[in-house]
């Protein structure tokens, strides 16, 4: 007989009424987070920190990821994993389970699933409070929004990883070269996934930076791609919309 313990279950907050929902947030993380983004940022995973711009996520600053929402977790984990608060905003599907496997602390993540037309509101709400908002903006924000809710993120010092299209950016990430390992002819599992990782941004000069990672490994660990962890099965090759949930 074995039994399977299930991880920690973050508070999830519904839009109505904002003001009440940011006050009990307040309420809550108020002497409980022990660090925020200081001047120098708070680090990333390690292998995707060598392509961001000094290394590591900007206070005040927003981030856009293409298409892959286990890359936006990884960019979450780093400042989790230092004690950081962070909100999810408008990622129904999203697993707690996966938030824990990519290295997110479930005790200090506030889930938005579903603003509904105040994803505004809420996204700059949860930067009031917490430090890193991870959000799927909708199609309908104008240029005005965009502004106000980068402005809001530098006063509060607080960052924005949209997953999506951000147009002012501290830097823009894209997986390409998707491949899953362990799946040999007509048996095996998914094991590990080697994609390429390129990064545009404002502040990069020349080609864009590319590096190739495992997302995960064998080990369910994000790093640099090399000959380690590779299980000896065939590759199978799927895009990371398939790939992820």
């Amino acid at each position: 007989m074995s039994l399977s313990v299930a991880p920690p279950r973050p508070p999830v907050f519904s839009p109505q009424p904002v003001a009440s929902q940011v006050a009990e947030l307040q309420a809550r993380i108020r002497g409980m987070q022990r660090t925020r983004i200081d001047s120098h940022g708070l680090p990333t995973s390690p292998g995707i920190a060598e392509l961001l711009p000094g290394g590591v996520l900007r206070a005040g600053a927003a981030y856009a990821v293409q298409a892959s929402t286990t890359l936006a977790l990884a960019l979450l984990a780093g400042p989790s994993a230092a004690g950081a608060w962070c909100g999810v905003v408008g990622l129904p599907a999203l697993g707690v389970e996966a938030a824990a496997a990519a290295g997110v602390d479930l005790d200090r993540l506030v889930l938005v699933p579903n603003p509904g037309e105040q994803w505004l509101q809420v996204t700059a709400a949860l930067a009031d409070v917490v430090t890193v908002v991870l959000a799927r903006p909708p199609a309908s924000l104008t240029a005005a929004e965009v502004a106000r809710l980068g402005s809001r993120l530098r006063q509060r010092g607080s960052t924005l990883i949209a997953l999506g299209e951000w147009p002012q950016s501290e830097a823009t990430l894209r997986v390409s070269d998707d491949r899953w390992m362990g799946l040999g002819d007509g048996h095996g599992y998914l094991a590990a996934r080697r994609v390429t990782v390129s990064v545009t941004g404002r502040t990069l000069t020349g080609k864009p930076r590319r590096k190739q990672l495992w997302l995960p490994d064998t080990e369910q660990t994000i790093r640099p791609a090399g000959l380690a962890g590779v299980p000896p099965a065939a590759r199978l090759e799927r895009s990371d919309e398939a790939a992820v949930s």
